[in-house]
């Protein structure tokens, strides 16, 4: 009976850890941001589509999409973040630290994603 038990309990923890390993399998294993030397992508890795989404780089640079889809992603350029002057990034010259991503969801709840360095 006692090892009844014990093989129940093991069938079961490998129940759990196979639904698991299914589960971690099936999403996304890449970050919502990435950044690399001269580009970045943000992705919705939620059900809802983003509306007013904004990114910042480093605090000055911004950059802005008016939505972004379930799943969608946004591509760009390090080059086409701005400052409110107009000065673009310079990626010969400067390094992502922080990007600060800011958006309202289809519910009206808000978005917010951050990468540091």
């Amino acid at each position: 009976m006692i090892m009844v038990h014990c093989l129940r309990l093991t069938g079961s923890w490998c129940t759990v850890v196979l639904i698991l390993i299914g589960v971690t399998a099936c999403r996304s294993s890449d970050p919502p941001i990435r950044v690399s030397r001269t580009a970045l992508i943000v992705e919705n890795q939620t059900r809802e589509e983003w509306h007013d989404v904004t990114v910042v780089v480093n605090g000055y640079y911004f950059g802005t999409s008016k939505t972004l889809a379930p799943g969608g992603r946004l591509d760009a350029s390090l080059g086409n973040f701005m400052t409110g002057l107009g000065h673009r990034f310079d990626t010969g010259r400067e390094r992502v630290r922080l990007v600060e991503v800011r958006a309202t969801d289809a519910s009206g709840r808000p978005v917010t994603l951050e990468w540091k360095r």
